[in-house]
This record gives C-alpha cells, structure tokens and sequence, in this order.
C-alpha cells in the first residue's frame, strides 16, 4: 500500500530531528540548522536558540518564519522520494515546562543546553505548510 501525501508528512514531522529555519533582518534572509519538536496537532513548532544569536535577535525584531524539514540523503534519488516540507508561521518565546521536557524526550542530548540561563524555547504558530514531493507535487495546508 502506498503511503498517502498525509503520512507521509506526519511521519517526516514526528521523526525528524532537523529543519532549517529563515528569518529575516531588514532586507536580507538569514537561515539556520536547528533541532525542533512539532505538538500532536502540528500546528506549533519548537526549537530552542540562544539568546545570543542572530537568530534570536531577528525573531525578536520580526517574528515571521519558515522552516524547511526534509528526508533528503543527498543522492540522486532524493529528486523522486525526497518530501520538502516548509511550515510558515509566527513565532514568539515560550517558557512552558510541559514543551521543555517533550522536546528533550526527543532531544535529551541537548539537556545541558535547554537548561542554560541564554537559552530561549521559540514557538511557531503555523499558518501553513507547503509540501513537495515528488519532485513537483505540491499540496498545501492551511491552518
């Protein structure tokens, strides 16, 4: 049985660790790599950063975001089986305990830096998502 357009999007939301997020300072696109956690849902995204980052210092002045989460493995093949997923939302700082401690379920390897005084848990509010695959499929998701 071939996977639907929707499993295949849960799945790669709930198992992958890594996205790549962009934000934007004035005129000029700044992108990042970082661990995120999506809610049961899907329409919140997580990723901590430091408050020290670029990062953190656009989303303050701009909260609009996307994030780009993919299964690619850099092969030929990834042109027919890859599926791209960018999730465009607004995003703003959360404290709430409950979202720490799933996204270290997920992620415990980054329990040291979770628990940093800089450290900041950002929260999406996802408008919608954009999904690719097969190349040239597209489906959208409005929130």
């Amino acid at each position: 049985m071939k996977e639907s357009i929707k499993e295949k999007f849960r799945n790669l939301l709930k198992n992958q660790r890594f996205a790549v997020i962009a934000t934007q300072d004035k005129n000029e696109p700044y992108t990042n790599l970082v661990s995120f956690l999506v809610n049961n849902d899907f329409k919140k995204i997580y990723f901590p950063t430091s408050k020290k980052t670029k990062k953190y210092e656009n989303l303050s002045a701009n909260s609009k975001i996307s994030m780009l989460i993919d299964n690619r493995g850099n092969k030929p093949i990834d042109i027919k089986n890859a599926i791209v997923v960018t999730a465009i939302g607004k995003s703003k700082e959360t404290k709430e305990k409950i979202i720490i401690n799933e996204f270290l379920k997920k992620h415990p390897y980054l329990k040291d830096f979770i628990n940093s005084p800089n450290c900041a848990m950002i929260e999406i509010s996802i408008e919608k998502y954009v999904i690719v695959d097969n190349f040239e499929n597209i489906t959208i998701f409005d929130l």
